[in-house]
């Protein structure tokens, strides 16, 4: 069972995968994003390399959990990716998870071009740890 996970901003979408056993994420790597076509296609390849079989994709809600303009992109993305992979994708409050994903940054020391690189590839394993971790899959 391979899962991908998926930080879907405007300019760039990270993206991490869970090893075979669905217990740990990993960050993989960040797309550059250029147009909805494009950029499904990146996630393909990816998809195909690591033979992914569905998506969590995090959902950018308000602090009152609501969700706004930019969750609302998010899911119309979402389900052109469904439609066009014919992969399913679910959606996991991604509220914090790149304070998270900065905050481990800044405790290891990085420095702010080396974070600004690698935040949304990291976001996404916040996303991808927390739902694998809410199946209860652990040992």
């Amino acid at each position: 069972m391979r899962i991908l996970g998926l930080d879907i901003g405007d300019r760039t979408i990270g993206i991490a995968v869970c090893d075979p056993l669905g217990l740990t994420a990993q960050g993989i790597t960040t797309i550059k994003r250029k147009s909805i076509v494009i950029d499904i296609e990146e996630i393909d390849k990816i998809c195909k390399k690591y033979n992914v079989e569905s998506f969590v994709s995090g959902l950018p809600k308000n602090m009152n959990g609501t969700i706004g303009p930019q969750g609302e992109k998010v899911q119309r993305f979402c389900e052109k990716l469904r439609e066009t992979l014919n992969l399913e994708v679910k959606m996991w409050d991604e509220r914090l998870t790149t304070v998270a994903a900065n905050r481990v940054m800044l405790e290891g020391d990085l420095s702010r071009s080396k974070r600004k690189k690698i935040v949304d590839k990291i976001a996404a394993t916040f996303i991808l740890q927390g739902y694998l971790d809410s199946l209860g899959t652990r040992l």
